[in-house]
């Protein structure tokens, strides 16, 4: 077994896994996780407190009100049948509960939160009382046949809360020092120990960093994971803050965060445990990155979150020696509703995530074999080629290009898309397995496809960049980001990107941070990278700051005339700013190519549209959509 470091078993008080691998408690899917080999499945949370908890609603029920005791217990046996161990998170959201009309919350300080809702400081009775609740809760899950508990003491719930200097500014016994702040931490712990007794295996999640200015500092979060040990038999490294968006960016990382950024405190945290067991979370790609962990012995366990969004079946692949088949996350975080703002959430490579109810799980084989024409080979024609193969079609793809992958192919050149890089990656390899009958370097055009007599056409064909008059627009230094991206050295020292999306946005931290060159933007809105989602703004601005010379970038803007080696811009006010450009980048976008996309019609009644041919698309609506058209023909 090429991974057998992170399929042996492992002995966690008195639960014994069959490997080292842990399925987080996101989306609301358990049953395939367990299904898909992970030995621990987190079945998402149960609130301590009814009313005074919760970060979902001020009604929200516990998982073991009587009402929810058997839709709860079905997911034990969800991941029993599948031969996986049954955990849960058990939650406290402190001053960050949603709470009804004139309810208040608790936390370790009172003041108004901006929402108008009171937070009131807990009493030492108020301490004792929540923290018997964490027992009764642990007991209550215990009881009901989890073989374990998941106790939330990071991102900034609760426990947190009283840990972290960011929130609590007490004065008395439980704020101040270390130990002082980590006494209503501990005696939660403690009650849950003595309600459980000794056997009965407590993980606790923990930020090694909350990674925003004022929050605790790894040392003492290393500290208290000593005080905490005799109550507890493992700890997984998480980081990072949830409600506080700029620290939300470092739990649930993006492409621009580092694989495994946790692992410098997790394994610093195994050095010095004694008796627990350390897990890590937090952008572990792949299986190597897991197994090297385990091997090197800096983690007992990895817990893996959006990876087995994008693939539930990561485990049993890497298991089975099929890890080229795993579908890689791109960390696009699509699937959190905070980046979305609940809306659109999905995941960009598994169609059937957050669509559940109608996608199934397995393809239906066709009824009748059909002659499936594709044009196009970017990401939306490629799924539709392969998902419409998969279920018996004779598919034929037609590309442009000498390669496949699309638009793929340009942003996975940009530095910061090493995700992106495994995805187009993934999807060549699957396309070399299956009986897709591929032709690149053939331009479709309608008599063409007339004569291939299609039983059904799939127009895939991508956009077109957008092109905008400009003075001065025709000279040699004026290029396109496609040729910016595959040819540096057409780029000068001081280039002017004009248009500020995601790829300039992108192709100008590159062009600062790792070339050395002084990139400016000119934008016409207020907003740097529109298209992508508020996480991944914050994360990119981040970048921006970190810089030691700052991006310029002018919003509200238009270029008005380029010359030799500056340019013109006007400002929303009709003020004009001459500024150095020796290159200009055009880099305003895509749009549908609706003439060649309508030229297509009438060659066969049974015709389809997916990804850019209908309109700009992102990558996960372009996927989605091939998928989905893939799965009916």
């Amino acid at each position: 077994m090429k991974y057998k470091n992170l399929f042996a078993p492992l002995k966690v008080n008195s639960m014994i896994l069959k490997n080292r691998i842990i399925a987080a408690p996101i989306g609301e899917e358990f049953s395939e996780k367990a299904l898909g080999g992970a030995a621990l499945v987190i079945c998402g949370h149960t609130i301590v407190e009814p009313g005074r908890s919760s970060f979902a609603s001020g009604n929200e029920q516990s998982g073991f009100f009587k009402y929810e005791v058997e839709k709860t217990q079905e997911k034990i046996r969800q991941c029993h049948r599948a031969g996986a161990r049954a955990s849960i998170e058990i939650f406290h959201a402190g001053q960050y509960a949603r709470v009804l009309p004139g309810e208040y919350a608790v936390g370790p300080c009172s003041f108004i939160r901006e929402d108008g809702v009171e937070v009131k400081a807990l009493d030492k009775e108020g301490m004792e009382r929540i923290a018997n609740l964490y027992a009764q809760s642990a007991l209550d899950a215990k009881n009901l046949g989890f073989d374990a508990i998941f106790l939330h003491f990071a991102h900034g719930w609760l426990p947190a809360q009283f840990i972290s200097p960011l929130f609590n500014h007490r004065s008395d016994e439980y704020g101040g020092s270390l130990e002082n702040r980590a006494k209503f931490p501990l005696m939660i712990l403690e009650r849950i120990r003595q309600a459980v007794g000794p056997n009965y295996p407590i993980d606790m999640r923990i930020s090694g960093e909350e990674c925003v200015p004022g929050s605790i500092e790894f040392k003492d979060t290393l500290q208290f994971i000593l005080m905490a040990e005799p109550y507890i038999d493992s700890v997984q490294i998480s980081a990072g803050l949830d409600i506080n968006h700029e620290g939300n960016v470092r739990m649930a990382t993006t492409n621009f965060c580092e694989h495994m950024p946790n692992v410098k405190w997790a394994r610093e945290v195994k050095k010095h445990v004694k008796k627990i067991k350390v897990a890590v979370v937090g952008a572990i790609m792949n299986p190597q990155e897991a197994e090297d962990l385990i091997a090197n012995e800096e983690v007992d366990l990895v817990a893996f979150g959006r990876s087995f969004i994008a693939d539930p079946y990561w485990p049993n692949k890497a298991r089975d020696g099929e890890a080229e088949d795993i579908v890689p996350c791109i960390r696009c975080l699509q699937c959190y509703h905070i980046s979305t703002n609940r809306r659109n959430v999905g995941c960009s490579v598994n169609p059937r995530y957050h669509n559940e109810r109608f996608i199934e799980k397995e393809l239906k084989p066709c009824e009748k074999q059909k002659k499936v024409v594709v044009i196009g080979a970017g990401p939306a024609g490629i799924m539709a080629s392969i998902t419409a193969s998969k279920r018996g079609h004779h598919v034929i793809l037609l590309e442009k290009e000498n390669k496949v992958g699309g638009t793929l192919n340009l942003i996975s050149k940009e530095y910061y898309k090493e995700d992106i890089r495994a995805y187009l990656d993934y999807l060549k390899n699957q396309l070399a397995k299956s009986t897709v009958e591929v032709h690149l370097s053939c331009e479709a055009d309608p008599q063409m496809v007339k004569e291939m007599k299609p039983d059904a056409l799939v127009i895939a064909v991508g956009g077109k960049p957008v092109s905008i008059p400009i003075k001065g627009s025709e000279q040699h230094h004026v290029i396109s980001y496609v040729q910016a991206l595959e040819n540096e050295s057409l780029i000068g020292d001081s280039p002017l990107i004009i248009g500020g999306g995601t790829i300039g946005a992108e192709l100008a931290l590159e062009l600062a941070e790792l070339k050395g060159k002084h990139p400016a933007i000119v934008e016409l809105t207020d907003t740097l990278a529109a298209q992508g989602n508020m996480l991944y703004r914050i994360a990119l601005r981040q970048k921006y700051e970190s810089l030691k010379e700052p991006i310029q970038i002018h919003y509200q803007t238009k270029c008005i005339e380029i010359k030799n080696d500056e340019a013109i811009l006007q400002h929303q006010d009709g003020s004009l700013e001459t500024i150095k450009a020796d290159t200009v980048i055009m880099c305003v976008g895509v749009r549908s190519d609706r003439s060649l996309v309508e030229s297509f019609y009438d060659i066969t009644p049974e015709i389809y549209e997916a990804g850019d041919a209908v309109r700009t698309r992102k990558i996960q609506e372009a996927v989605f959509e091939g998928y989905g058209i893939g799965a009916i023909i």
